[in-house]
């Protein structure tokens, strides 16, 4: 199976398991973990999504053994499907976290990048070394591009160099930097923190989020206050506020 799938207290881990291909993207992989996207996004119960994999690499990126002499038509194929991957990322309503506990090249950065937090062991490495075999990471740019610093970035893609997990944690692409034995305590913390709270709420935020980024100030704001205005009409907003006066713990409803 290239991916495996659990699920434990509302939170649904998504682990890449081809630890002998270096977790590489391949076609099958990226249609797997489309559709695994999809049947969370449809499903209440899940509140959190943590991308995880097996082995030693998070992810080395495309499966080059499936990009030799391929067609014009085929690679736009690959190159769509993984970009629609990683923006369903984005467009789930749950927030999805990366659990970084080896190398993630190329795609596989890309991959980082595109989820909503990021927690990384300390001997994480975060490459896009394209470049180093005539294919630049063009699509990886996309969301690395939106996370970092654009002269990190360019530097990244321009000499394929990668950054340490301490040095991802200073510019952005990581959100935390822990020991490997650490990892699932620090992902667990995240995770019970956004299970405290209303999902539909977590939900509209999230979204709002990504809708007001690329946006000036003054759109944004507009946008701003007409999802604020949305959500303080709901019962969970109207219920955590109740909740706050009353000095007791809200029962959420998610609507």
């Amino acid at each position: 199976m290239s991916l495996l799938l659990e699920t434990t207290n509302g939170v649904l881990r998504i682990t890449l398991n081809r630890p002998e291909r270096r977790n590489a993207l391949s076609e099958q992989m990226l249609t797997d973990l489309g559709t695994a996207l999809d049947n969370a996004a449809a499903d209440r119960s899940v509140r959190v999504i943590v991308l995880a994999a097996t082995g030693p690499v998070f992810s080395s990126g495309h499966d080059l053994g499936e990009m030799k002499d391929r067609s014009a038509d085929d690679y736009q194929s690959l190159f769509a499907r993984c970009s629609q991957v990683m923006q369903r990322l984005r467009t789930v309503p749950q927030p999805v976290i990366a659990r970084v506990q080896g190398l993630a090249t190329a795609a596989g950065c890309q991959l980082v990048a595109a989820c909503d937090l990021a927690v990384a062991a300390t001997d994480a490495r975060f490459a896009t070394p394209g470049v180093k075999i005539g294919l630049f990471c063009t699509t990886p740019m996309v969301p690395l591009v939106r996370s970092i610093p654009a002269k990190i970035a360019m530097e990244m893609l321009l000499t394929g160099q990668p950054l340490s997990a301490e040095r991802a944690l200073e510019v952005g692409l990581v959100n935390r930097v822990v020991p490997s034995d650490q990892l699932d305590a620090a992902i667990q913390h995240l995770t019970d923190a956004i299970c405290a709270s209303s999902p539909l709420t977590i939900q509209i935020g999230k979204q709002a989020f990504y809708d007001q980024a690329n946006l000036d100030e003054t759109e944004a704001y507009d946008r701003a206050v007409a999802v604020m205005t949305d959500n303080a009409c709901r019962h969970d907003a109207q219920e955590g506020i109740a909740a706050f006066l009353q000095k007791r713990p809200a029962n959420w409803t998610g609507t």
